[in-house]
């Protein structure tokens, strides 16, 4: 089910709300722009998390990673924070492991703060793959630094197609995970790590049958994380979650106002 605008008093459908989705940073390079501008700094954003939020009935914004995330959050109904590379151990204690990836400061400095800015203001929040390792390491939360592809559930195998659903996750009782998928349900599947020590606030709501965390919740904010990638599937309830969620706050807001 997708978030609906209910008309207010004049009639009129209010705004969709406004979601602000997070990206990555490159280089013109990537491109293939002319000589002169392949070290141009270029924002990337995967097309598939804004068409989800539209699906769902939210408007999509991509963010600029070098914006203020107070000053966005002021503006915004919801947030996505989407995939990509490796945090920085060293935000959780730990240094850079011989398996770390590419690291970029600026982006785990950016969205960080857009986890504790959204937080702060009440709006909701949705991690994918690495935003849900973010959320909890914004939170005072460490990660397994490395998941070896052949043991477990092989999470961080890019062998499949990313529709495939290659691994079944348990959902914790009485959790919007619970609620939004049911008590067992199948997922994709393409990280190389994973939540370790839970941050302040989180639970675990769903784990893979090897024991790897798969989502996070936060007890007493509209924070949701998934370890899967939802924006694969053309309508998955998470981003449903986010829309329906944003409106339920704008509209309570409206009302006590």
């Amino acid at each position: 089910m997708t978030g609906e605008a209910v008309p207010d008093i004049t009639g009129r459908a209010p705004a969709k709300p406004l979601v602000g989705i997070t990206g990555r940073r490159g280089t013109g390079a990537i491109m293939g722009a002319p000589h002169g501008f392949q070290d141009a700094p270029l924002e990337m954003y995967l097309s598939e998390y804004a068409t989800s939020v539209q699906l769902a009935g939210g408007l999509a914004v991509h963010l600029a990673i070098d914006a203020d995330p107070a000053e966005l959050v002021e503006r915004l109904d919801g947030v996505v924070i989407a995939g990509g590379e490796d945090v920085d151990p060293r935000r959780y204690g730990e240094a850079p492991g011989p398996h770390t990836n590419r690291i970029d400061p600026l982006r785990d400095e950016f969205e960080i703060g857009l986890v504790l800015a959204a937080i702060d203001a009440g709006i909701p929040v949705l991690g994918v793959c690495r935003g849900n390792q973010v959320i909890n390491v914004a939170l005072g939360g460490s990660l397994v630094q490395h998941l070896e592809i052949g043991t477990g559930e092989s999470h961080a195998s890019y062998a499949y197609p990313r529709q495939h659903r290659a691994h079944v996750v348990d959902a914790r009782p009485g959790t919007t995970v619970e609620r939004l998928y049911g008590a067992q349900f199948p997922v994709n599947s393409f990280h190389h790590q994973a939540v370790r020590r839970l941050g302040d606030g989180l639970i675990a709501a769903g784990s893979a049958r090897d024991g790897v965390i798969e989502s996070i919740e936060h007890r007493d904010a509209p924070v949701l994380g998934v370890q899967w990638h939802p924006e694969t599937f053309g309508g998955d309830p998470a981003f449903d979650w986010l829309v329906e969620t944003a409106i339920a706050i704008r509209t309570t807001e409206k009302a006590a106002a």
